[in-house]
């Protein structure tokens, strides 16, 4: 059975819990790094992982590796600060890439 994680700072992470989503806090992007290639390994079985904007912006090169992959999708959200606007930009990018043009800008 596929799965659901949120990886981020406490706060952004424990309503996903709330709702039954697998949640991993992480302090800083290092920590995230370390969770995050744990659980992209094939044999967790996570379809879908959430994270936390601000720490995409240290992970660039590990979020890239599963950009052309089905699984797990890796979708950026805003953190208690707010939006950077991170997860838009991957989003268009995204469709930019599957359609050859942006349709949402």
């Amino acid at each position: 059975m596929l799965k659901i994680a949120v990886v981020g700072g406490h706060e952004t992470v424990m309503a996903f819990k709330a709702l039954g989503l697998d949640a991993f806090p992480v302090s800083d992007a290092a920590e995230a790094k370390k969770v995050l290639r744990s659980i992209t390994r094939e044999d967790e079985g996570y379809a879908i992982i959430y994270l936390e904007e601000n720490l995409a912006l240290s992970l660039k090169a590990e979020i890239d590796k599963f950009k052309d992959s089905p699984t797990p999708a890796i979708i950026l959200i805003p953190g208690r600060e707010g939006s950077l606007g991170l997860g838009l930009t991957a989003l268009n990018e995204a469709v930019e890439r599957a359609v050859g043009m942006s349709e949402l800008f």
